[in-house]
């Protein structure tokens, strides 16, 4: 789940994916699949299966799973045909939501949708509704640890590509074009820098304010679509309070 790419949303992210790393790892291995289908199973000259292995290693996955996933996409996996369907919508006070999913049943996956927004008090709008308030872009977070050098990470970060770079409290973010993404963070990772996150965000524009009431809705609503296997990511631009309680 992202909203704006904040080190605590990241960080609350993690501790989720830690919580739930069967689910996690469901999620990915769809991924991987994708890649595979696409681009063949040799991350060398696949960039997309090079960019879903360094999100599942962001994740704390196994290489053992990894290469699993990879194998399996390869052979059964290969006739299973998942779809990239995207909804988008509002959760409670005009928050903006957008949910992307992956699907071998897109019915099953809009009923499941559906019934996230609707118990989090949300509606699904038509395609377009909310993306005009959001920018694709990819997001790289390390860990601000002391032991980084601030300008040195920045300078291979620019040097690389990368359009921005943050120094927040406890993390360092890089944003790139999609399209500079693959090679800014194999730049990162020749260095030796390991990555909190790694993968394409949309960020929001603009935050809205929430009350206290209208937050608990809104974490519902996101707390259901994350638990659902078929939504990969879920994007928001409310301003919400770190730890979700």
């Amino acid at each position: 789940m992202s909203g704006h790419s904040k080190w605590s949303t990241i960080k609350r992210k993690k501790e989720k994916t830690d919580a739930k790393r069967g689910k996690i790892f469901t999620k990915i291995g769809r991924e991987i699949a994708v890649a595979v289908k696409e681009g063949g199973p040799d991350p060398a000259t696949n960039s997309r299966l090079r960019d879903c292995v360094a999100k599942a290693k962001a994740n704390n996955m196994p290489n053992d799973n990894i290469l699993r996933s990879i194998k399996r996409a390869s052979g059964e996996m290969g006739n299973i045909n998942y779809e990239n369907i995207t909804y988008e919508g509002y959760g409670e006070g005009g928050v903006a939501v957008i949910v992307e999913t992956l699907t071998d049943n897109r019915n099953r996956t809009a009923a499941d949708v559906r019934h996230a927004f609707a118990k989090g008090n949300g509606s699904v709008g038509a395609t377009g509704c909310v993306g005009w308030m959001f920018d694709r872009k990819g997001v790289i977070m390390i860990e601000n640890n002391g032991e980084i050098d601030e300008e040195t990470l920045m300078m291979t970060a620019i040097d690389a590509g990368a359009d921005d770079f943050a120094a927040e409290e406890d993390a360092f973010q890089i944003l790139t074009d999609p399209a500079d993404f693959s090679v800014v963070r194999e730049a990162l990772e020749a260095e030796g820098y390991e990555f909190v996150s790694a993968e394409i965000d949309m960020i929001p524009q603009n935050t809205v304010d929430v009350t206290p009431e209208q937050e608990e809705s809104i974490w519902k609503l996101l707390d259901l679509l994350e638990d659902n296997d078929d939504v990969q990511n879920v994007y928001h631009n409310a301003n919400l309070s770190e730890d979700g309680e």
